[in-house]
């Protein structure tokens, strides 16, 4: 066994043994895996093997189609057939909500070459006459989609990173992992068989290695507690049952009927395939446990769990109403092992929070159809610096080590089991676990029709219903069209366009830099120039590759002191990356302090033309009546004011494109601050905002947001942000960015789009050479925002398109309810291009 490598793998799945081959392909020769007992020996060799290409997030519809495509070339380079039938994927619906989502989803799959078809129910049951159809609406059916033999297919990529040099060593665990200054020290035992048990022997040898990626599948949380950091990868049960041969289905098959394609009947929360000339039937039913929150037995091997045929009875009768045939058909086998979920269904791919050169790759609920894309992409992380698609969804750090706890990742994911054939809204908000993290502010919220979302654990009101609205208001307010929510936001918005709102910002991140080197180092941390004591500035932190990393406003307090606000939802995420970059650089340009003050301080945001107003009545200074003016308080500026007893650092911003104030307030007077705005708003018509309304206003003036138009796949310029770049010094991938040039460009559009529904951020967008309402035409980008614009009564979006086509008037067609629509491109910040309304004197 070597003792010194490059990069070492521990788990020996279908993930780890795909990261192996893919470090080896990318360059890195000196790779070896590890595994503590059989490879496949995991959830691998119990798993399906389907490949499921239907995902609503772009990342990982990428993923998926790599690793679809990628499966398709092993047995030409391994010579071992991995098993790979390509029967396609048929996702059938008993509603219009379903096909609803499917017509989202089918937008989403443009964006990333994905080919998909529709089916009628005649078709179905002409082209599959053992499929019950009368019921359903329709289906959308992947033609390039099927299943895998998981442990062939484990084995193919094995051989592979063999033949690009890999080392592969069986029967050896992982027991501790010590960080060098360089590399890793990582101390293995040799695993022994007692009493046929798996347990550990008496010869060790340490590893060193530059770098170690994790794929530990079910053992997760014992390498999480090894390495010193949370991570809500547990296992839930998955059961799948085997039929005896259908006698229907072999008589269909001899005369020469075609192999049925993966069957899922998502309304009835299973899929089917064929196996041997029976069925396979995999439901995810209600109240499947999760499992090993505190880590898998010693005697737990290559084992299953009992099946509890009670818990999927209703998925096995649903089974024989659409498989009528299979009623007759006797069970041949039957399992329910552990399979690793995360409180979102994402898999955890990426740096490991506070630690160097540590690598996570956790927490597949779906490995097989995941392993191939995972492997390109992370190696495309390590061994280049960067992904040529943004990961930052599948990023570890996107739930926090301060508040995670195992009982919340235990429940989360047995929701996210529960939840993965539900109808998946884009304003979906699902409830386990909640609420969890509440700014004090929370239950006056709530008395006052707030309906909340979810941001990094906090309660964010997205938006403000009836007060006597019933528990379920906010879930059976959800649609792929215009919800029931729809018209709150409308009202939310015109308030802030035409008078004042109020909005809870608590959710942002808030870090504090300081110390003698804390200028020189966010000078070249970030894109733009440093603001003056007392202003503010809108900047931008680059990866490696000049692609933007995150998105900061930074508010300079002192000479050497800077409060930094960036996305509520990406705390982990920031401050990692601007503590390890600080360490980095102490050594150059002196002590850096990080200090994230994220619950220390409130914030609320209020804008409209009436803010002044409101705030006048509040305000204690010695001049009340000019405390807010330009002169006194300019627009881009921060100062420190008084509101009844409240201290508050006020920022002269606002997201709405309105007049306006962030108001960062200390976190224990919040509620008092809360009633006394409120109390001073109800004569000028102040209005409660939520987080849906505040999104439509951002892009009726083009504000960027991060996740959205800003991530790691494009850089700043590409973004049409060169305001917030500054050319003239020098900071950290300003050469990269430069060198990328402008592959796409950020633009705002207006949509003539249906009457009932509005984009979501997930639409391909064409050149109007295709029909109105047809298929075909040129594909030049993809949405990634959108909503309904109050101000021009129509819908508006965000994304990218090729540079050529980004010039305003540029005809364009938006994918939307399988139509396309008219629309145009507009110029930046459509609505008050000038900025006359956030200027204005008072």
């Amino acid at each position: 066994m070597k003792t010194q490598v490059k990069a070492l793998v521990v788990g020996g799945g279908a993930i780890g043994t795909s990261i192996a081959y893919h470090l080896a392909r990318a360059g890195w020769s000196d790779v070896m895996l590890i595994e503590r007992d059989e490879l496949t020996s995991g959830s691998t060799w119990h798993a399906a093997g389907l490949l499921p290409l239907f995902n609503m997030s772009y990342a990982t519809t990428h993923i998926h189609q790599y690793s679809v495509e990628f499966y398709k070339t092993l047995e030409e380079e391994t010579g071992l057939n991995p098993g790979f039938f390509i029967v396609g994927n048929l996702r059938m619906a008993q509603t219009q909500a379903r096909m609803d989502e499917y017509m989202l989803y089918a937008a989403t799959a443009e964006t990333c070459g994905v080919p998909y078809e529709w089916m009628s129910p005649d078709a179905i049951k002409e082209r599959w006459p053992l499929v019950r159809t009368e019921d359903l609406q329709g289906a959308i059916y992947h033609p390039t989609d099927g299943y895998i033999n998981p442990a062939d297919l484990t084995m193919a990529m094995a051989k592979g990173a063999r033949q690009r040099g890999v080392s592969i060593e069986r029967k050896w665990q992982a027991d501790g992992f010590e960080w060098k200054g360089d590399h890793w020290d990582v101390t293995l035992t040799k695993m022994i068989e007692r009493g046929g048990n798996l347990v550990p022997g008496e010869e060790q040898v340490v590893v060193s290695a530059e770098h170690v990626v994790t794929a530990s599948g079910n053992h997760a949380q014992r390498t999480a507690r090894m390495l010193g950091i949370k991570m809500p990868a547990i296992p839930v049960e998955h059961q799948f049952i085997v039929t005896e041969p259908d006698p229907a289905l072999v008589a269909y098959r001899k005369a020469g009927g075609a192999e049925h394609p993966v069957l899922r009947d998502a309304d009835a929360k299973w899929y089917v395939r064929e196996e041997r000339g029976g069925w396979i039937l995999g439901p995810y039913e209600r109240n499947a446990p999760a499992r090993f929150e505190y880590g898998v037995p010693d005697s737990f091997r290559a084992d299953l769990f009992p099946l509890d045929l009670e818990r999927i009875e209703e998925e096995y009768m649903s089974m024989i109403h659409r498989i009528p045939s299979s009623e007759e058909v006797g069970l041949k086998d039957d399992f329910n092992g552990p399979i690793c979920y995360t409180p979102d269904g994402n898999p955890l791919v990426g740096p490991a929070p506070g630690l160097r050169n540590m690598w996570l790759a956790e927490g597949f609920s779906f490995g097989i159809t995941a392993a191939g894309g995972t492997g390109h992409y992370l190696a495309q992380l390590m061994v280049g610096g960067e992904a040529e698609i943004d990961m930052a969804s599948l990023d570890p750090k996107r739930f926090s080590q301060s508040w995670m706890t195992t009982e919340f990742a235990a429940r989360k994911n047995e929701e996210a089991y529960d939840h993965v054939y539900i109808l998946h809204h884009p304003d979906e908000e699902r409830p386990a676990a909640r609420p969890l993290r509440t700014a004090p502010a929370y239950d006056r919220q709530k008395a006052l029709g707030a309906q909340f979302g979810w941001v990094n654990g906090w309660e964010r009101p997205n938006y403000y219903g009836p007060l006597d609205a019933p528990e379920s208001f906010d879930h059976d307010a959800r649609s792929f069209r215009r919800g029931g929510w729809w018209q709150y936001a409308v009202e939310e918005a015109k308030a802030i366009r035409e008078g004042v709102g109020l909005i809870d910002a608590t959710a942002f991140t808030k870090h504090v830099v300081k110390g003698p080197g804390a200028t020189a180092f966010l000078d070249w941390f970030t894109c733009n120039k440093l603001p003056r004591v007392g202003r503010i500035n809108l900047t931008y932190a680059l990866t490696d590759h000049g692609t933007t990393r995150t998105e900061y406003t930074i508010v300079r307090i002192k000479e050497h002191e800077y409060y930094c606000v960036s996305s509520g939802g990406w705390t982990e995420y920031d401050g990692d990356y601007l503590r390890k970059a600080a360490a980095d650089k102490a050594g150059e340009f002196g002590y850096i302090e990080i200090q994230d003050v994220t619950t220390q301080w409130g914030v609320f945001a209020i804008a409209g033309p009436k803010t002044r107003d409101v705030l006048k009545e509040v305000i204690r200074d010695a001049d009340p009546d000019t405390a807010l003016s330009n002169k006194r308080f300019p627009w881009l500026s921060a100062r420190p004011i008084e509101l009844g007893m409240c201290p508050v650092n006020a920022i002269r911003v606002a997201y709405t494109g309105e007049l306006g104030w962030e108001l960062h307030h200390p976190i224990e007077m919040q509620t008092y601050l809360w009633d006394l705005l409120l109390a001073a708003g109800e004569k000028h018509g102040l209005k409660l905002v939520g987080a849906r309304a505040q999104n439509w206003l951002r892009q009726e003036k083009s504000y960027r947001a991060f996740g959205n138009e800003l991530g790691r796949d494009a850089t700043p310029l590409e973004a049409d942000l060169p305001r917030f770049v500054d050319l003239d010094k020098e900071f950290h991938g300003k050469a990269a960015m430069e060198a990328t040039g402008i592959r796409s460009k950020c633009v705002t559009l207006l949509i003539d789009g249906p009457e009932d529904a509005d984009p979501w951020g997930r639409e391909a967008l064409y050149l109007p050479d295709a029909p109105l309402r047809g298929d075909g035409g040129t594909r030049v980008g993809r949405l990634t925002s959108g909503g309904y614009s109050v101000a021009f009564g129509k819908s508006i979006g965000m994304g990218y398109v090729k540079p050529d086509q980004a010039k305003v008037g540029q005809k364009l067609m938006v994918r939307m309810q399988d139509k396309l629509w008219p629309a145009e491109v507009v110029e930046d910040s459509p609505y008050d291009p000038t900025n006359a309304n956030i200027r204005v004197d008072g």
